[in-house]
C-alpha cells in the first residue's frame, strides 16, 4: 500500500530544480515515484508509508535546498 501526497515547492529557480528534486527523493528508500512540475511549484509524491513519513519526504526536498508544504487539494 501506498500513500500519494501533493505538496507546493519553493525556491525552484528552473526544471533543473525539479529534475533535482526528482531525482533526491527517487533515491529515497520508500519513494516508489516523484513527479515536481516546475510550472506549477509542486511535487508529487507516491510512498509507502511503512518505510517512510512525510515528514521525512519534507526533509529530504529541504535538504536539497527547496521548501515543501502540503497542499490543500
Amino acid at each position: 500500500m501506498t500513500t500519494k501526497t501533493k505538496l507546493k515547492i519553493s525556491g525552484m529557480h528552473c526544471t533543473s530544480c525539479a529534475m533535482n528534486i526528482d531525482g533526491e527523493l527517487e533515491d529515497t528508500d520508500g519513494v516508489k515515484q516523484a513527479n515536481t512540475s516546475y510550472a506549477k511549484s509542486v511535487t508529487e509524491v507516491e510512498f509507502d508509508p511503512d518505510k517512510l513519513t512525510l515528514e521525512k519526504v519534507v526533509s529530504t526536498i529541504k535538504t536539497a535546498g527547496y521548501t515543501a508544504l502540503p497542499l490543500d487539494e
